[in-house]
């Protein structure tokens, strides 16, 4: 990850670390497969049926499945670190002290009770003391890293200097998931949700000592209501060169005068920033008019509220299951909270998580996985070159910026070889509202002393124990963070090709996304920037258009479809990707056909992986957030949209007119 490479020249097989072991088994759960569903009908259904008939989701999480059941397996990983530490003294002013005195002040949570609102009286005062828009804007800035307020600030490459740092600011501050909560008043899922929200902040003021709790809750949610009106679109902030707007402090002051510009940035710890790239700049036109004009009273009532909510669940339990009530229940469908220790990983995790990944890593990662990986990725960087050398629809000119990207990716896999500073950071003993804020404080104040200094192309985006992957389009960067790198995604005792059909289309997904929608105006360098002609351009959007146009057929919610312009980025990746680990699965095997296993062919069992791999099953709240706000597709979705496409598949499975999943070869999209 933390340099680049070149292609591998050789083709390197999954096998040929177990070329001795014993025969590799499918891959594939026989438990979890619906036999009386056919893959031509329904692949997800097919293969996941039976796990879908007979799994329960449990009571303390909004969906099960593959994702999530690593996610369990990390966290009891770190809840035995964590509780190791936590079990003896440490050394004063170490990571270890740091860990063990964070995780061990947020699940005492009867010390919690005994402490009230004491601990956050001086947040509260803070918000109580602003007596100016000056003084407002100061507090917004001082907020970033601790509380969701409505102009959020994030560092990243610049992105037409990605060797460089730049400060950007985005919209937020909404205690709804997004802004649809609020505008679409005729429809009955979202209109539960906004007055489950209504009460929540009653309550919230109420306990606080609030006597006209429902009166603040109103105006709170009609100031909230205000700021979505002016928010944009999750599909419009696709767009890197409609959100790539830096805007000097002259330009805000004339473009959004209603905002102090030196209080904020002061407030900030950016007072050396010259600019910010602004993502929305009606939005902040919108908002600095707000600030200006919405009555002082009504903004502290709101910002009081937000105080409230981002520290419920380190408050005493009134407000943690207010929380919950809210939070969980009302807009996740969950039935109860997680177990304390589980949430206090997450929070060690966002606090002071490469601390704690060092440790993971020297425990559950074993060396042989990560030179396995390497050999993969290696396979599919080397089989999407050759792929993009048979593009049709593509030019020699183009082809050729294509390869130069693609040689410039960078690869890091399981962990980073240079690990954070936590030194700065001041955790206390019995502290947990002190410690989330001090953490938050210490990461941003962190990003922000890096605005205008060169980008650290060794930093990680993710801690080694979580259960995710990435592309990062400024630095082209691909990333694998060890806890991934488990069934079912990537199992060592398996067969090729159910490996290369998940794992491998994973890694395929996150090469592709430097080649989707967004990805696809930055070039090798990381910066954004035209390197098609405008032909090719115009074929590639004739292409993706026809894949909106199939994501948004898709309804798993009636009344509420799949937004194919939101998830186009993914739903290119997961299409380039699965197309790209299949050629480099067949690549792998040298010519020679692959064994059949349990009566499956090779390539069945790599499209039985694919599916295999987004198993999941999710309460009703829960897809409905997701489908309003991710840009990610419902699994079912993601299974079978990106196979309905797939030559293979088509061969793998015979599947012929009168197949559900039966779709001519002329009408197949094929990008990558």
């Amino acid at each position: 990850m933390t340099f680049p490479f070149r292609l591998a020249p050789l083709v390197l097989s999954l096998a040929a670390a177990c070329a001795f072991a014993a025969p590799p088994s499918t891959g594939i759960d026989p438990a979890g497969i619906d036999k009386s569903v056919r893959p031509q009908d329904d692949l997800f259904r097919a293969v996941n049926g039976r796990w879908l008939a007979r799994t329960q989701i449990p009571a303390d999480k909004a969906d099960t499945g593959s994702f999530s059941m690593l996610e369990d397996l990390s966290d009891q990983r770190v809840r035995t670190i964590v509780e190791t530490l936590a079990a003896k003294p440490q050394q004063a002013g170490s990571d270890e002290q740091r860990i063990a005195d964070f995780y061990k002040s947020y699940v005492d949570t009867a010390a919690l009770d005994k402490a009230g609102l004491a601990p956050l009286r001086a947040q509260l005062a803070a918000v109580d003391a602003i007596d100016s828009p000056k003084a407002l804007a100061a507090w917004l800035g001082r907020s970033q890293g601790v509380n969701n307020t409505p102009l959020q600030l994030g560092v990243l490459g610049d992105a037409k200097d990605p060797t460089h740092y730049a400060a950007l600011a985005s919209q937020g501050g909404l205690g709804l998931p997004d802004r649809d909560y609020y505008l679409k008043t005729d429809d009955p899922a979202l209109s539960k949700a906004r007055a489950a929200y209504q009460a929540y902040l009653t309550k919230l003021a109420t306990l606080s000592g609030d006597r006209d709790a429902a009166a603040t809750a109103t105006r709170v949610m009609a100031l909230e209501k205000q700021l979505a009106e002016v928010q944009w679109a999750q599909e419009d902030m696709r767009d890197p060169i409609k959100i790539y707007n830096p805007t000097s402090r002259a330009e805000l002051a004339e473009k959004a005068p209603g905002i102090d510009w030196a209080a904020f940035l002061d407030g900030a710890s950016l007072g050396q920033a010259e600019r910010l790239t602004v993502f929305q700049p009606s939005y902040l036109s919108a908002l600095a008019r707000m600030v200006a004009e919405v009555p002082l009273d009504q903004w502290k009532a709101y910002l009081r509220m937000r105080v409230l909510d981002d520290a419920s669940d380190v408050l005493p339990k009134a407000y943690r299951d207010a929380g919950f009530a809210f939070h969980g229940t009302a807009i996740t469908g969950t039935k109860q909270p997680r177990p304390r220790w589980q949430k206090g990983v997450t929070e060690a995790n966002n606090a002071i998580g490469e601390a704690i990944g060092r440790v993971y890593v020297a425990r559950y990662f074993p060396p042989a996985y990560k030179a396995r990986m390497e050999e993969l990725v290696a396979n599919l960087l080397a089989t999407y070159k050759d792929s993009i050398d048979t593009l049709s629809w593509m030019s020699p000119e183009t082809k050729a910026q294509a390869q130069q990207k693609l040689a410039k990716y960078t690869t890091k896999i399981a962990y980073p070889d240079h690990w954070r500073d936590y030194s700065a950071l001041e955790v206390k003993a019995g502290d947990a509202v002190g410690n989330r804020e001090r953490a938050g404080r210490f990461e941003w104040e962190r990003q922000a002393r890096r605005v205008g200094q060169p980008v650290d192309r060794t930093e990680w985006g993710m801690t080694p124990q979580t259960v995710n992957a990435y592309y990062e389009p400024s630095l082209n960067e691909i990333v694998f963070p060890a806890a991934i790198l488990q069934k079912p995604f990537f199992d060592m005792a398996a067969d090729d090709a159910a490996n290369y059909g998940a794992i491998g289309a994973v890694i395929g997904h996150e090469i592709s996304h430097g080649f989707d929608d967004e990805g696809s105006q930055y070039d090798g360098d990381g910066a954004l920037r035209n390197w098609w002609t405008e032909a090719d351009r115009k074929a590639f959007e004739a292409v993706t258009a026809r894949l909106v146009a199939q994501y948004d057929s898709y309804e798993p919610i009636p009344g509420h479809h799949v937004n194919g312009k939101l998830t186009l980025g993914e739903n290119i990746a997961d299409l380039s990707g699965l197309q790209i680990a299949y050629k480099a699965w067949k690549r792998s095997l040298g010519g020679k056909p692959a064994p059949v296993i349990d009566g499956l062919s090779g390539e069945q069992r790599f499209f039985y992986g694919w599916s295999q791999a987004w198993r999941e099953k999710m309460r009703g709240e829960r897809l409905l957030q997701l489908v309003t706000t991710n840009p990610h597709s419902p699994a079912q979705y993601r299974a079978d949209g990106a196979a309905v496409n797939h030559d293979g598949f088509h061969e793998a499975f015979g599947t012929k007119p009168g197949d559900k999943m039966y779709k001519p070869s002329a009408e197949r999209i094929r990008i990558w």
